[in-house]
């Protein structure tokens, strides 16, 4: 049995439950939808773990975990416009920039690598703590203020770190902690990767 895959399969099924909950049942599910994304994200932290020490961490399994992780908080984001669509006409310019340079990070990859991004930057993994604090503040508690601004900031910073990741990396590469990184790869010099790749 392939734990990994099987983590990352349950984090991609989470996210069309996630949607329905939100659509069908509505406010009454938000503590439900909260569980979920907390079992989401363990599934993240361990299926990158479980990988390595099975030594069956590969490119193809990286990128299938980067696909499922974007499937996953976009559910979680619709899931609170749904929910709350006004909190998020509200917010709206920022979630568009965001977007957008979401966007970005892959348009620049698909031309350079004809492949999408698959850093598991460092930055990208506290993003992703963020993004935990604000969908609990959002979809919990009805409230955007510091989690969410915090979050929008970390997704800029994040995602201005990998396209400059994709900008220096020579060739395509997985599993890149930061630009700085990149920059070492391409200087061809070595340094210690699995001190950075918890997840």
């Amino acid at each position: 049995m392939n734990i990994p895959i099987s983590l990352i399969l349950f984090r991609l099924l989470l996210a069309p439950i996630i949607l329905s909950l939100a659509y069908f049942i509505g406010e009454s599910a938000k503590t439900t939808i909260v569980v979920l994304m907390y079992l989401g994200l363990i599934s993240d932290i361990l299926d990158g773990i479980i990988a390595r020490k099975q030594n069956i961490s590969s490119a193809k399994l990286r990128r299938m975990d980067s696909q499922t992780d974007m499937i996953f908080w976009l559910s979680m984001g619709f899931a609170t416009w749904i929910l709350y669509p006004k909190l998020i006409a509200n917010n709206a310019i920022v979630i568009w920039a965001l977007i957008g340079m979401e966007i970005a990070c892959h348009v620049i990859s698909y031309i350079k690598f004809k492949k999408q991004p698959c850093a598991h930057a460092f930055l990208s993994k506290l993003w992703a703590i963020t993004l935990l604090v604000a969908f609990t503040s959002l979809i919990g508690f009805n409230h955007a203020g510091v989690p969410f601004a915090l979050a929008i900031i970390m997704g800029l910073i994040s995602q201005l770190d990998i396209v400059l990741i994709t900008l220096i990396l020579p060739k395509w590469a997985h599993d890149i902690p930061s630009a700085y990184h990149a920059y070492l790869i391409r200087k061809d010099i070595k340094f210690k990767r699995n001190i950075y790749l918890n997840g």
